[in-house]
Order: C-alpha cells, then sequence, then structure tokens
C-alpha cells in the first residue's frame, strides 16, 4: 500500500497572494501621514496660541520640563505609528459615514449622496465612535 502524497491545494497559495494583494491596496488606499502630520501640527499651533493668549505672556507660571526648555516652547511630535493609526482610524471612519449615508439616500430613492444624508447619520456615527 502506497502512502499518497498530500500536498496543498493551489487555493491556498491564491488566497495567499490575494490577501497580500488586498493588503496592498489597502495600504495604497489611506490618507497620506505626512498630511494628516500637518493637519495635527496646525491645530497644536493653534491651540498653543489660544493657550498663550488666554493666559497672557508674562511666562512666570511656565513649568520646567527637562534642562532648559519650558513646556509652552516645548514642539509638539507624533510617532510614526500614531500616525498611520490616526490615518487608518480615519479612513475607517469616513468609509463608515459614507456607507451609512448611501443606506440612507438609497432608502430615500435618491441617487447621489447629499448634505442632509450626512446630517442624518452623524449623530449616530459620532456615538458608535
Amino acid at each position: 500500500m502506497q502512502v499518497e502524497e498530500r500536498r496543498r491545494p493551489q487555493k491556498k497559495k491564491k488566497k495567499t497572494r490575494e490577501g497580500r494583494a488586498l493588503k496592498l491596496r489597502m495600504e495604497e488606499v489611506t490618507f497620506d501621514p505626512a498630511l494628516i502630520q500637518a493637519i495635527f501640527k496646525h491645530i497644536w499651533t493653534r491651540r498653543a496660541l489660544e493657550r498663550e493668549k488666554n493666559e497672557g505672556n508674562d511666562g512666570t507660571d511656565c513649568e520646567q520640563v527637562g534642562t532648559g526648555t519650558l513646556k509652552k516652547t516645548r514642539t509638539t511630535s507624533a510617532n510614526s505609528n500614531a500616525l498611520k493609526l490616526s490615518c487608518e482610524l480615519l479612513r475607517i471612519f469616513i468609509t463608515e459615514a459614507v456607507q451609512r449615508s448611501a443606506m440612507i439616500a438609497e432608502a430615500e430613492g435618491a441617487g447621489k449622496i447629499e448634505g442632509t444624508h450626512l446630517e442624518r447619520i452623524l449623530p449616530q456615527l459620532l456615538l458608535d465612535f
């Protein structure tokens, strides 16, 4: 009696290739981390200016964080992994918003998603996220 050699089916390899291709496509279809970092920097700068304006410019209440750095003058930065995660979260959030808006538009018989559809799903979407 001969023992048959068992080989992996070709479908398994195909799924692996498809999985890699899907992963590559998903990486391509996300937001640019440099753009998200620029948006974050803009918001951080604006908030720092607002804080400075509200606290006054005397500088007597600044915290000493490290040697030679004050908390007010320290720059804020983001880790590259945090930027990638923020891009992915933003992509998922927008995808979900479009899908929910499309469901509302389809239920109404509209061919396009309009601002009113987005306005209707936004409160629940923000609660869900």
